[in-house]
């Protein structure tokens, strides 16, 4: 008997392709909600993002595990005249629908809110975009970089002066838009237990990136003086910025006013205090360059381990730049559950990243692996209430495919 979490009984259809819409559907597993993915009969493009370019090459589907673990899979030909009846006992079936089909393509597949909500008023419509809904661009397909990323502004502002924009790790936007829309689900599912009535909620991978760079977007609405891009050599401000040790680990140091002669004098040079150069604001403005490269020297004299015992010892804020191999490493992530077990995904994916809320007292569902493409056809249909003859008439339709006709399950799930 599976152990009643918070949303035990909570069922999820996720019709949503790729990162974001999938990743708060997981979310929602993850707390015990019956999640069925829906995908297309030869399984949607991420479950062989890792053979694609940028991505890290690997044989394990690792990109489709961590979007969709713990759900159980069916595959639908969406086009097929059928596939109507299928959709509308899901959503009979469901207290949330999440949905990322252009709008578009919706409308053609009759998937639209006012479509699918006529046969289940209380349910939860969750529907995610790349720009919004409305608009002039609201039918322009969206990635996270295109939207969240580029479109935000946060593309321009997240490099060095002199730099041209760089390329942002893949999933990065999407797995931040996953919660906004996770936040939206669970605001509407209160409002449910409030009202009995479902809702319609939304929101787009540009919404998420402008909330993400809303700092400086909002100093863009008031007028604000900028200080232009991020120069390290040249920082607008010495005591936030970026140095390197003399073993070559860069780190980040934040260092507030009050701070800084406690850290000075752990780093051994009170003299800056009184040197002439630095002994009002507007000399500091002048000399931030020469100060800056003062800092360097005296950072580069010491490995990083000395600096990680100088400024925890006065309760600087600072932290190491670390890349992928050294972040799995790091002991804080299995010691706050960021990093679990992963059950039967593959040889070596054998651990994965859990979502980043925690309850305290309620223990996560166990993470386990992502279903092949259309593997639990057979037993949801049952559960629909399709009958034998029925499922068959789906199977010779092309509505369904058979499952031994479906591509093996090493491409993002299997047994």
């Amino acid at each position: 008997m599976t152990e009643e979490n918070i949303f035990s009984g909570l069922k999820v259809v996720d019709l949503a392709s790729f990162i974001a819409g999938p990743g708060a559907a997981t979310i929602l597993s993850d707390f015990g909600a019956d999640v069925i993915k829906v995908e297309p009969p030869g399984g949607e493009l991420w479950r062989s993002g890792q053979k694609i370019p940028p991505q890290p090459h690997s044989e394990e589907a690792y990109p489709f595990q961590l979007a969709n673990r713990n759900k159980r899979g069916v595959a639908l030909n969406l086009k097929a005249a059928s596939a109507q009846q299928v959709l509308e006992r899901l959503a009979k079936w469901a207290d949330v629908f999440i949905v990322n089909t252009p709008h578009a393509a919706r409308r053609k597949l009759k998937l639209e809110y006012d479509d699918v909500a006529q046969w289940n008023p209380r349910l939860i419509y969750a529907d995610l975009t790349g720009f919004g809904e409305k608009g002039p661009d609201a039918d322009l397909p969206g990635f996270d970089i295109t939207a969240y990323w580029a479109r935000s502004g946060l593309l321009s502002m997240t490099r060095d002066a002199g730099s041209p924009p760089t390329w942002p790790v893949a999933g990065s936007g999407d797995n931040a838009t996953a919660v906004a829309i996770y936040a939206a689900i669970v605001t509407a599912l209160y409002r449910r237990e409030r009202t009995g009535k479902g809702s319609y909620v939304t929101t787009s991978l540009l919404a998420a990136g402008v909330w993400s760079a809303s700092v400086f977007v909002q100093a863009a609405l008031c007028g604000a003086t900028f200080y232009g891009l991020h120069d390290r050599t040249h920082p607008a401000n010495a005591a936030l910025n970026v140095y390197r040790s003399s073993d070559g680990a860069w780190f980040v140091l934040i260092v507030f006013p009050d701070k800084i002669p406690a850290i000075l004098k752990a780093m051994g040079r009170e003299d800056i205090l009184t040197d002439p150069r630095f002994s009002d604001p507007a000399k500091l403005a002048q000399n931030r360059p020469q100060l800056t490269a003062m800092l360097d020297e005296i950072f580069r004299s010491q490995p990083m381990s000395h600096w990680y015992e100088v400024f925890t010892g006065v309760h600087v804020t600072f932290g190491a730049v670390r890349d992928p191999q050294e972040v799995i490493n790091d002991p804080q992530l299995r010691a706050n559950d960021i990093i679990v077990p992963f059950e039967g995904a593959g040889e070596k994916l054998t651990s994965t990243i859990s979502s980043p809320i925690q309850v305290h007292g309620v223990t996560k569902v166990p993470a386990r692996r992502a279903p092949g493409i259309g593997e639990h056809n057979g037993e949801v249909l049952k559960e629909l209430g399709f009958t034998s003859d029925e499922i068959a008439g789906l199977h010779a339709s092309g509505t369904i495919p058979h499952v031994s006709n479906l591509e093996s399950a090493a491409t993002g799930g299997g047994r």
